[in-house]
């Protein structure tokens, strides 16, 4: 019997929670609510390319499939505050709520607190998911290759740049990195765990490495422990990192980030209302 397909199981769920969102909150409402929004998708992006640092995009999530609740007492706003002070380029928010525990207002919520690009986290299948990240503040969203066909990459993708959102287009093998890279994608992360199976192997990364066009941001995503590692893969070329359970289990993110990143610094008194 083979193993079940989590993404698959997934992507499914969303369809059915975006046809319900749709049919409370019409689309012409939302538009509205997204035309007043200042999305920041190259502000994003320019974060995430800078040469002078480790750029580490950190997450905020509750609970991850694999590993299970990751924070029982979960306050977004206040992890989100310390990956700020601790010197993150960007923020993650999960947004998924079957299981991940995420919801687009703790998005809302972190927007309105802190100054760092955002990026949402969540199973993008429909443009209707675009307008409720521009909305809720997102200035980024992320496509996963693997859930979408490839007409479909393009098109939300293209829509989002529309929308000033940035794109991180998520691959994990070497087929969906030439879809991505046939896509225009500017950004794009190798996800170390395979989202069907969620086995992690960080050597992914390392194994897509060559094939990541230079005028591309590369980032590296999940089971990222070490500064070693970082280190390896910056020197192959990745100029960014998404990191979140290992940050999501310390009792002090920001000086997790702050020593991952080497700088032992952390600045208080950033977040704005």
């Amino acid at each position: 019997m083979s193993a079940p397909d989590l993404l698959r199981t997934i992507v499914g769920a969303t369809r059915r929670i975006v046809e319900t969102r749709r049919e409370k909150g019409p689309r012409a409402a939302l538009e509205r609510r997204a035309a007043t929004a200042n999305p920041g998708g190259q502000r994003f992006e320019s974060a995430l390319g800078r040469a002078d640092r480790i750029n580490v995009i950190a997450e905020c999530k509750r609970r991850s499939p694999s590993k299970g609740v990751l924070a029982a007492d979960y306050d977004p706003v206040r992890i989100a505050t310390q990956y700020q002070q601790g010197g993150a380029a960007a923020i993650s928010v999960l947004t998924e709520p079957t299981f991940f525990d995420g919801s687009l207002e703790h998005l809302t919520a972190v927007r309105a607190r802190v100054r760092l690009p955002l990026l949402r986290k969540d199973f993008i299948v429909d443009e209707y998911q675009l307008f409720e990240a521009r909305a809720a503040g997102a200035d980024a969203v992320l496509l996963i290759v693997a859930a979408l066909e490839q007409k479909n990459l393009v098109a939300l993708q293209a829509r989002a740049w529309e929308l000033g959102l940035a794109t991180l287009v998520e691959v994990h093998e070497e087929a969906e990195l030439t879809r991505a890279i046939d896509s225009g994608a500017r950004v794009i992360g190798v996800n170390n765990r395979n989202l069907r199976t969620l086995t992690v192997d960080v050597e992914a990364s390392d194994r897509l490495a060559a094939r990541m066009p230079r005028s591309v941001i590369g980032v590296s995503e999940s089971g990222l422990k070490s500064r070693e590692e970082l280190d390896r893969l910056a020197a192959a070329g990745y100029k960014a990192f998404l990191i979140g359970e290992r940050f999501m289990t310390d009792p002090d993110p920001a000086h997790a980030i702050a020593e991952l990143m080497g700088s032992g610094v952390i600045v208080r008194g950033q977040s704005c209302s």
